[in-house]
């Protein structure tokens, strides 16, 4: 009988044990083959890490090299509450002068606490004490928190409390690596070089802050800019990297560094003297350019109200804008080059061709007036006056399709194709909307809209043989090591007029710096100048103000062999001789002064020479035009 029981309660543990083995052998087989794929990827997802390794973003140079925007490391520092603990007043006491933070601000960071799924309140892992720390201050935080002091000796205490300790000092208080863009000097040539932002995303084992452009260069050029990021993939226990498991290390590429053909010496000559226009002239806005005619590089490009790129937040939107390719209006007079050097290139007018300029002129049931009385001029005298029923009388002359093809031959009315975020087209309505009147209006800058730069690369092709060339802002990549990756060329678009309708419209120019000319205060002593005068009122929506203007300069010199074209547009000069003649061109004389001392351009004219030719601008034979007969 006892042996029956024993036999019984031996089969039994028998039974439970098989049952143990099978139920244990169930699970190993679940474990190692049904769930294998599903285990290995979540031990992998939890060992295996990958470190985004952040590139550097390339410079932003001028055409000297001399820095306009580069970056810097810099590290943004971070808390891991859970390894605080009780400890976050003395944490936060220790680190805020050093993080430059209020202590009771810093406090209720490393407080910060986050709600698992299951309800519980638990310190959070990551928080975000501050950006843009130097490295070496954040050299100092780490010792710091290394040296953090506590009262009880250390020895005495729990294993536990001593490791938590350690925890605290090594693992609490971490940084991240970034960088802080600079531009060292501030507000210059800020339109053209924009400024940039961060966003965050999670990479690998923490977050990553990707700097990108937000306008300018900044942004045109952010993929060369920007560099390609690198990586370390490896794993990790315990929070400590196995190296022997270390599976790839991919060094971060730094990004390219652009160089402009923007001069940072002519760039502040032209910001210093468009502040001073704007202290003297009081416009609402205003913008300057400054561009080599033979190339269509633009050597300076400059705006009013500006701003600063490293804190372009804190600037209006209105500051912002760059009103060089982004503001248009009426040109005005300044457009008066296009039907003239139109005409001169169809060969329905000459230089000496004198019109009956006798003012008001009736067109089309409107009139049309002169600022002054002239009686007979002839086409060069029209544009030294600028007489706008001398340019109506010459659009009638060519006619609205070849004047509309030419308008358009100038690059007016679509974008130039600079680099740069914003360009608008401009206005040239097609040649069904054009009223009769309009033959008459658009020769003297009226129903169209231009941009300054599309009036001031119309100006640049007549100073460069008629050819009109594509903007030209960034001159080349170049690599860390100093290596061009890309270079640009000057591109031409096409040739808008003949060389010789140039070189006449040239020697139109010329006369409009003369005593005789609307812009004699844009003569240069030692520099042949060619430029026309714009004063331009500003378009309502029942018609044209009366005491609201755009006035406008753009010329160039040598006159013959042109270094530099320069513009000057100023939007509402609040003084009584508002027009382009009185407000713009001594901006555009004071910019080419300096900047042709700067630059060391070759000189083409002495003082000497130049009162020998103003008293042969007055001989018989130059006054003989002027009594020719007249045509309507």
């Amino acid at each position: 009988m006892i042996m029956a029981k024993q036999y019984r309660r031996l089969m039994a543990m028998a039974f439970l044990l098989l049952t143990a083995l099978c139920a244990l052998g169930f699970r190993l087989v679940d474990l190692q083959i049904w769930r294998h794929e599903e285990f290995r990827d979540e031990v992998e997802e939890k060992t295996h890490v990958t470190f985004v390794r952040q590139p550097r973003r390339g410079d932003i140079r001028d055409v000297k090299g001399n820095i306009l925007a580069k970056s810097f490391p810099v590290k943004t520092v971070c808390a891991d509450p859970q390894f605080i603990a009780d400890f976050h007043p003395a944490v936060a006491k220790l680190l805020a002068p050093l993080l430059e933070m209020p202590a009771a601000e810093l406090d209720e960071l490393l407080q910060r606490r986050t709600t698992t799924p299951d309800g519980r309140s638990v310190p959070k892992r990551y928080v975000e004490l501050k950006q843009k720390v130097p490295k070496e201050r954040w050299e100092q935080i780490r010792q710091a928190m290394l040296d953090f002091p506590v009262q009880a000796d250390e020895k005495r205490l729990p294993q536990a409390q001593q490791r938590a300790l350690k925890a605290l000092r090594e693992k609490s208080i971490y940084a991240r690596d970034d960088q802080l863009r600079v531009y060292p000097n501030q507000n210059l040539a800020a339109h053209v070089l924009g400024y940039v932002s961060t966003r965050e995303g999670e990479a690998g084992a923490g977050i990553l802050r990707e700097m990108f452009g937000c306008d300018g260069i900044e942004r045109m050029a952010n993929g060369g800019l920007s560099g390609i990021a690198g990586w370390r993939s490896t794993s990790v226990v315990l929070n400590r990297e196995l190296v022997s498991e270390r599976q790839q290390d991919v060094q971060a590429q730094a990004g390219l560094n652009v160089y402009l053909t923007i001069d940072a010496g002519v760039q502040n000559i032209v910001e210093e003297e468009l502040a001073q226009a704007i202290a003297t002239y009081q416009p609402i806005s205003a913008s300057a350019l400054v561009i080599r005619p033979k190339t269509g590089a633009i050597v300076a490009m400059a705006n009013w109200p500006t701003f600063d790129p490293a804190h372009a937040g804190a600037s209006p939107m209105d500051a912002l804008r760059n009103r060089a390719i982004s503001d248009t209006a009426e040109p005005g007079s300044t457009f008066k080059i296009v039907v003239v050097s139109a005409a001169l290139n169809e060969k329905v007018v000459t230089l000496d061709q004198v019109f009956d300029c006798r003012s008001p002129f009736y067109y089309a049931g409107l009139w049309l007036h002169d600022h002054k009385h002239y009686e007979n001029l002839t086409v060069e005298q029209i544009i030294t006056k600028s007489s706008n029923i001398g340019a109506a009388k010459i659009g009638l002359q060519l006619g609205s399709e070849r004047l509309h093809n030419y308008i358009r031959r100038f690059g007016f009315g679509t974008e130039t194709g600079i680099p740069l975020l914003g360009e608008v087209n401009g206005v040239v309505h097609p040649l069904k909307k054009w009223s009769r009147a309009s033959i008459t209006h658009i020769p003297m800058g009226h129903e169209v809209a231009v941009t300054p730069l599309q009036m001031t690369f119309a100006m640049c092709a007549i100073a460069n043989g008629g050819r009109l060339m594509r903007p030209l802002l960034i001159d080349r990549f170049e690599d860390e090591n100093g290596q061009v990756v890309m270079k640009y060329q000057p591109q031409e678009v096409r040739q808008a007029i003949s060389p010789e309708a140039a070189r006449q419209t040239v020697q139109a120019l010329k006369t409009v710096v003369s005593s005789d000319g609307t812009a004699a205060e844009a003569k240069l002593d030692h520099y042949t100048v060619a430029g026309k005068t714009g004063t331009a009122q500003k378009a309502t929506k029942t018609g044209y103000s009366k005491d609201k203007y755009f006035s406008s300069f753009i010329g160039f010199f040598p006159a013959d062999n042109p270094d530099l074209c320069i513009s000057v547009v100023l939007n509402e000069p609040a003084v009584k001789e508002h027009v382009g003649g009185k407000t713009a061109a001594p901006v555009f004389r004071q910019i080419a002064e300096r900047s042709a001392r700067y630059l060391a351009i070759q000189t083409d004219l002495t003082p000497a020479a130049e009162t020998i030719r103003a008293s042969t601008a007055t001989t018989p034979a130059a006054l003989a035009s002027s009594e020719k007969k007249p045509r309507l």
